[in-house]
């Protein structure tokens, strides 16, 4: 037994061995712009070449959580995060759950999920913005011609719709990739449990709320963190279809970070916006798991 042992501890000691290259140029390569960026936010940047840094301590990170600006910015991202993740969560559970069903066509509608995720998402944002166009959109040219606008109406020009309207391109482009996930999960689950529920008298909504979904808990927690995550930086698709109007309405906490780095030339509040998003979505993060992780209990 010691001797089955001591080979055990052998090969683990040979396994670490034969990872821990690979790892140390992983944390390098993920170290460097942490700390880099870390460092940056401590500074006031100036523009220009050659000029000196000046040292602020958290300075930057203060004069951000004191602007109301900044605070008007979280609150378009998480109505953005939470309306978008919701809907896509809904209507990708239910999509999940037809294909599981196997309806005639089943196959056509899996296999057709991954166009509209396999798109790239700057170009998903240049159709979306055509289909919203003011004067030749598809959205106008559909709704007119069913009668139901009497002229072409400019979708992107108030604020709220141009946020919804930016969150119904995102549902569009993320929906199959909750599906597909799910559908995965589904697929997995035991089709005992199901005979068993129906023997027992349990009706469909039944067996749904109380076995099939806390069975797929785990699947719409990667799920619900991988959106929320991609969600909460959603940049590019707002740049391409609004830049952040009008009026600033869609401006988001990354776009936000883009025009402090990019177009305002504050690299210090920059990085510092870097670091406040990276703590909102560990935040967002460690919430999902303690609200839908549920570790087995050992026997």
């Amino acid at each position: 037994m010691q001797r089955k042992r001591t080979l055990a501890q052998q090969d683990m000691l040979v396994g670490f061995a034969l990872i821990l290259p690979s790892f140390l140029i992983i944390l390098g390569i993920s170290l460097q712009p942490i700390l880099s960026t870390l460092y940056l936010s401590l500074f006031e940047v100036p523009r220009g070449i050659n000029l000196q840094n000046t040292f602020v301590g958290l300075g930057n990170y203060i004069s951000l959580l004191s602007e109301p600006i900044f605070w008007a910015t979280i609150g378009r991202t998480f109505y953005f995060t939470v309306i978008s993740v919701g809907i896509e969560l809904v209507l990708g559970l239910a999509i999940a759950q037809l294909i599981h069903a196997h309806p005639p066509g089943w196959q056509f509608l899996r296999t057709s999920l991954i166009i509209p995720w396999a798109v790239p998402t700057i170009v998903n944002g240049t159709m979306w913005r055509w289909i919203y166009n003011a004067d030749y959109g598809a959205l106008n040219g559909l709704l007119f011609q069913l009668g139901l606008i009497d002229k072409y109406i400019p979708w992107l020009t108030r604020p709220d719709m141009a946020m919804n309207l930016v969150i119904l391109a995102d549902i569009w482009h993320s929906v199959p990739f909750i599906a597909l996930i799910l559908q995965a999960a589904l697929a997995t689950l035991p089709p005992d449990l199901e005979e068993a529920a129906s023997v027992d008298g349990a009706t469909a909504i039944q067996y749904f709320w109380f076995i099939r979904l806390p069975l797929l808990r785990p699947a719409i927690l990667v799920a619900l963190i991988i959106r929320t995550v991609e969600a909460f930086r959603a940049f590019d698709l707002i740049y391409v279809i609004t830049n952040g109007g009008p009026a600033n309405g869609t401006v988001t906490i990354s776009f936000l970070t883009y025009l402090e780095m990019f177009s305002f030339g504050h690299a210090g509040r920059g990085s510092a916006l870097s670091f406040l998003i990276s703590l909102f979505t560990l935040t967002l993060a460690f919430i999902y798991i303690r609200m839908l992780y549920r570790p087995e209990e050992k026997q």
